[in-house]
């Protein structure tokens, strides 16, 4: 009968240790600490389209055309994210001075460069996009009506920091 007590007890403490779920991580403040959006290769696979179709939905809902991926762009996209890793600040010009003009004339893009956004974070894409359609000046770049074609990249340290860039053109 012992037996039988001890055995529920420790059944009951497992089944019970199961249903406790852990508060997230805080600061010194109290404000909830963010949360690592580790990008593994399937994720990376589906990232860019996610953000594409996410894009075309807030444009066709403002009744502006939709975009599409350039490979040079992209490749702009790209190099600037590891460059504002490398460089540890969001900021739309290159450690060697580059603008965004400049580095999408770099890969040859023969289009019209309209607007570059960027961000530093450990959000998702989609988050990231979202605080990007909160601000009046990348909102007006993601959704400019002249824009036809679209770059989009990252890169991700080690420790999770997402480094965003986004290109748009016509």
């Amino acid at each position: 009968m012992n037996r039988r007590a001890v055995l529920l007890t420790g059944v009951a403490s497992l089944l019970l240790a199961g249903c406790v779920s852990s508060a997230p991580a805080v600061d010194t403040s109290g404000n909830a600490l963010p949360q690592v959006y580790k990008i593994d290769a399937r994720t990376a696979e589906e990232i860019p389209f996610r953000l594409l179709d996410s894009v075309n939905s807030l444009r066709a809902a403002k009744g502006v055309g939709p975009v599409s991926f350039n490979a040079a762009l992209n490749a702009a996209c790209l190099t600037h994210s590891r460059d504002m890793a490398v460089q540890n600040r969001p900021w739309h010009f290159g450690s060697d001075g580059s603008s965004p003009l400049v580095r999408v004339q770099r890969v040859n893009y023969t289009g019209t460069f309209l607007g570059e956004v960027i961000s530093e974070t450990f959000q998702t894409e989609l988050e990231t996009l979202s605080a990007w359609m909160e601000d009046v000046d990348t909102r007006n770049i993601i959704l400019d009506p002249r824009a036809r074609e679209l770059g989009f990249a990252w890169y991700q340290e080690p420790s999770g920091k997402i480094w965003w860039t986004m290109l748009t053109g016509g």
